[in-house]
């Protein structure tokens, strides 16, 4: 999904101009770098093993399975933004799920963080979604705060589930053999 760049004014010990666009694959090392970036602040340095191959084939390969948006101040990236788009049977309407948004700690509470989500809010809604989501770390207080200082509702009854690695590949192997007969 292409984005017509967009530009936000706004003051922070001074004035900044910042620019937020869609991400070109030029912009893959620096997204990857960002995401090593999340990975440490979220105490999970070593669990990143994406690579700038993986991640240029999920955002810009035949079949992109996310999106991302750029933040920079004076053509500096400052922060990005990582979504996709997901569907609610309830809503019978698309939903726009954010899995990362990042924004360097030196540019941190000048803005940007609500630019980003404000543009995703405007993507969401040009592409019909009934709702926008996105999962915080529960020890991430600062975060939970922005966003609930946005009118963002936690949903705590529900809870998350994952299969990754080995288990998801036990899982899938499960999956083949089902409706086959035991021996």
């Amino acid at each position: 999904m292409k984005l017509a760049a967009v530009r936000v004014t706004t003051d922070y010990h001074g004035s900044m101009s910042l620019k937020i666009r869609s991400a070109t694959e030029s912009d893959v090392p620096t997204i990857l770098r960002f995401i090593r970036e999340l990975a440490a602040f979220e105490r999970e340095p070593d669990a990143v093993i994406a690579t700038e191959a993986m991640i240029r084939d999920a955002l810009f390969g035949k079949q992109p399975a996310a999106h991302a948006i750029i933040a920079s101040i004076d053509d500096a990236p400052v922060g990005y933004a990582l979504y996709f788009f997901n569907f609610s049977t309830w809503l019978g309407r698309p939903g726009l799920y954010l899995e990362e948004l990042y924004v360097t700690p030196d540019s941190r509470g000048s803005g940007i963080g609500k630019s980003l989500l404000t543009q995703l809010a405007r993507i969401a809604s040009e592409r019909g979604c009934g709702r926008m989501e996105w999962m915080v770390l529960d020890w991430n207080e600062p975060a939970i705060e922005f966003y609930r200082a946005l009118g963002a509702v936690p949903l705590s009854e529900w809870t998350v589930f994952r299969l990754t690695g080995p288990t998801l590949e036990r899982v899938a192997g499960l999956a083949e053999t089902a409706g086959k007969p035991r021996r």
